[in-house]
């Protein structure tokens, strides 16, 4: 009887499990066909339009439309303007969200659960209902068409104060006391007591600030203005333009290619410390 009882079980999870894999397995497929399509309508002649029926492969490869694209944009300097907004946003947040995090758990003040409160309520506000009051900042700080226009609005970060929070929760008070009667200073408590074994933590929200505004388009769009500052999402605009019945989708999808092929290489070679990141920052 328990014999026929545990294997009626060990069926229906079989049963389950499959039907996971199966759901899984066309999600994925669903999301894989559209960089498919797009990689290879990229190769696809310019002079052949998509129609019904003939939405994939055209007469013949070509890398025609890679050469135009680059060719009728700034691509050197987008990159340029790109890799620059990244690394001066990330490197800020990494300095605020780390000495937030640190102050919320290691202090005790007045306030400090408003504030933390406060903070968060940052999430539930959408970005589109900041735009003209962040706007106005920037036009009155006079740095309008700059880097630093595009980058100033994230400085800080919500979310990426609340996650190291809680892994700076994870360190044990023993492993902090110890450090204190040492001689620690604050600043040397966060160094080597509680960042070292967040750092799972960190490089997780390092990857997704860097997807993020790798990505970010309507903001750079308000506050740039000319090429000397826009970045590789505003920049692609243009080939939205191109065609006089609308966009020219071979081009486009070079184009495209072009913007995001960086970060998916990226995840690609780093896929593995990606997903342990984020593993290790939920087991925490």
């Amino acid at each position: 009887m328990l014999v026929e009882h545990a294997g009626r079980k060990n069926w229906r999870s079989r049963i389950a499990s499959a039907l996971v894999t199966l759901v899984t397995v066309v999600w994925a497929l669903g999301w894989a066909s559209i960089i498919l399509w797009a990689i290879v309508v990229s190769f696809r002649p310019a002079a052949e339009p998509l129609g019904r029926g003939d939405v994939w492969f055209g007469s013949h490869l070509t890398l025609e439309n890679y050469r135009k694209a680059w060719s009728l944009a700034p691509f050197a300097r987008y990159y340029i303007n790109t890799i620059a907004i990244v690394t001066i946003i990330l490197s800020v947040q990494v300095v605020t969200i780390t000495m937030a995090a640190f102050a919320f758990v290691n202090y005790t003040f007045p306030g400090k659960r408003f504030l933390f409160f406060f903070i968060l309520l940052q999430l539930m506000i959408p970005t589109t209902a900041l735009l003209a009051p962040n706007f106005a900042t920037i036009r009155r700080l006079g740095v309008f068409d700059t880097w630093f226009a595009v980058a100033l609005p994230y400085f800080g970060s919500a979310f990426g104060m609340f996650l190291m929070r809680q892994a700076f929760l994870g360190i044990p008070r023993d492993l902090v006391d110890a450090g204190v009667i040492d001689g620690c200073n604050w600043w040397q408590l966060l160094r080597h007591v509680y960042l070292p074994p967040s750092m799972p933590s960190l490089v997780a929200f390092a990857l997704s600030s860097i997807t993020w505004h790798w990505n970010e388009f309507l903001w750079p769009l308000v506050v740039t203005l000319t090429e000397r500052s826009r970045p590789l999402t505003v920049g692609l605009v243009r080939f939205t333009q191109l065609g006089e019945i609308g966009a020219r989708w071979s081009l486009l999808m070079a184009a495209t290619l072009i913007v995001a092929g960086p970060l998916f290489l990226a995840f690609l070679i780093f896929q593995r410390r990606f997903i342990q990141s984020f593993v290790h920052t939920g087991i925490k």
